[in-house]
């Protein structure tokens, strides 16, 4: 004979008591809550998050666990920049609180966290991820213009031009008022420019300065219009208007190379003080390290000066990248997008690529004579030994070569220095029957050019530089004084 299980029936005692020890346990995670708010407004922050780490304790499934691993993570991102202690945090609360509206959030910071530790464009496969799953989970989110935009600036990064071109279209039809929207625009022109269509990356430019004059990214749209105006369709006969800052003459000690950092401001190595300098109106700061000798000059994170020389790269004081034993003679440098540092050789047929940590890795390359780097990824190389320029992508692939001397009226057969600026522009100091400055558009089109003679100019230019004003900056070491060209 079967025994019919007898029914569980819970006291209504008991049942009350678990609805109050529930309301509890909530009212108790959200004073915690509440307090460590308290004292992180205050700016206690090792109080704020010694109240949140005991409410994860005392109620770990709460709502207000998931707003206290959120306020814990992005002190960790923003404040403290140790995105190794957010990771963790944004990774619980994708475990925990998924159904929770801070999930949303916590998918964006953490997308965001991994795009800006990726070396690589595999790299950014996660993070893209963690961007598509915010947007597909939360479609109604406020933040999803913005996650829309990390979508186009990692299609950015890969080279993906059309995907990134969707993306940042959605950001402006989602909300074009705001000042996502605004960095989205800026972003569609520059990858319109290098889809190769320029009238559409100027209509861009000009629009953006219209629809949003208060914003930043309108005065960076101003400068990038005007420069591709003047050097692409304009294309003025270059003319030297002397020393440069006005009237500054014999103020510099042999001046050998020049750099631009991400603001546009220029950077000096000077090689009777064995240092660079940054130049603010007319007054010099230093910059970095000493090394004697430097051979190239790049502007790195902060602000600050790197000098490549024979053996490494000076970072700071005593702060220095040891190049492989097998780079002989290193002639020049440039970052990337992915922080990466490019090391260009004139005897070994490599380039050295150091990561961010300063870990190196060797590509095939020609001897180089000089290095910069290119916007869209990758850098331009100048090689004496085949007579050309290299355009390479961003893993080191040649994209197109240009002769010496196509299209010039004489030939060039060296290349003294070579820059770039942040539009994709190139150009060069060069020598032999012709002995000048020539500019390229980043498709390799010969924009502009002069000889020294036709300047009128005498001296040993040893750097080059390009301007946000569509200037060009020469480096007199003879004369210890800097000429621009208009």
């Amino acid at each position: 004979m079967s025994v019919r299980p007898r029914r569980l029936i819970i006291p209504p005692v008991i049942l009350s008591l678990a609805l109050v020890l529930g309301a509890q346990e909530a009212d108790l995670a959200e004073r915690l809550f509440r307090s460590g708010e308290r004292a992180y407004g205050a700016r206690s922050h090792a109080e704020a998050l010694e109240t949140w780490n005991q409410l994860l304790q005392q109620a770990p499934t709460s709502p207000f666990a998931a707003q206290a691993l959120l306020r814990m993570a992005r002190h960790f991102a923003e404040v403290e920049q140790k995105p190794e202690a957010a990771l963790p945090l944004l990774d619980r609360i994708k475990a925990e609180h998924m159904a929770t509206p801070w999930a949303a959030e916590a998918l964006l910071m953490r997308g965001r966290l991994l795009a800006s530790r990726a070396a690589k464009p595999s790299d950014l496969r996660e993070a893209v991820a963690e961007f598509h799953r915010m947007v597909d989970l939360f479609p109604d989110h406020v933040a999803v213009p913005e996650a829309r935009l990390q979508l186009g600036l990692a299609a950015v990064r890969q080279t993906q031009w059309d995907r990134a071109l969707v993306h940042l279209a959605d950001v402006l039809r989602l909300d074009p008022a705001t000042p996502i929207a605004a960095q989205a625009w800026l972003q569609m022109a520059e990858c319109l420019d290098w889809m190769g269509d320029l009238e559409g990356c100027l209509r861009l430019l000009q629009g953006l300065r219209s629809a949003h004059p208060e914003r930043p990214e309108a005065a960076e749209a101003a400068w990038r219009l005007a420069v591709r105006v003047k050097h692409r369709l304009i294309r003025p006969p270059f003319r030297s208007t002397g020393p440069w800052p006005a009237g500054r003459q014999k103020w510099l000690k042999t001046p050998t190379l020049l750099g631009t950092g991400a603001d546009g401001g220029l950077f000096i190595y000077q090689s009777d003080l064995d240092r660079a300098f940054r130049l603010t109106g007319s007054e010099l700061a230093a910059s970095g390290g000493t090394a004697k000798d430097a051979r190239a000059l790049v502007v790195g994170p902060g602000h600050q000066a790197w000098l490549l020389t024979r053996t490494g790269v000076v970072k700071g004081e005593g702060e220095v990248w040891p190049l492989p034993e097998g780079a002989s003679n290193p002639v020049g440098a440039c970052r990337d997008a992915w922080g990466q540092l490019w090391v260009a050789d004139g005897k070994v047929g490599t380039l050295t690529l150091l990561s961010p940590e300063g870990q190196p890795r060797s590509l095939p390359s020609p001897a180089a004579v000089a290095l910069a780097g290119l916007p869209s990824g990758g850098a331009v190389l100048a090689s004496d030994a085949n007579r050309s320029l290299l355009f390479l992508d961003a893993v080191g692939q040649t994209r197109f070569t240009v002769p010496y001397g196509q299209g010039l009226p004489k030939a060039f057969t060296s290349v003294v220095a070579l820059c770039s600026d942040p539009v994709g522009h190139v150009a060069a100091l060069v020598d032999g029957a012709f002995e000048g400055v020539v500019l390229w558009g980043p498709d390799g089109t010969l924009l502009r050019h002069a000889t020294l003679e036709s300047l009128g100019l005498k001296g040993r230019f040893r750097a080059i530089a390009l301007d946000r004003e569509g200037g060009v900056i020469l480096a007199d070491r003879s004369n210890d004084l800097l000429i621009r060209l208009d």
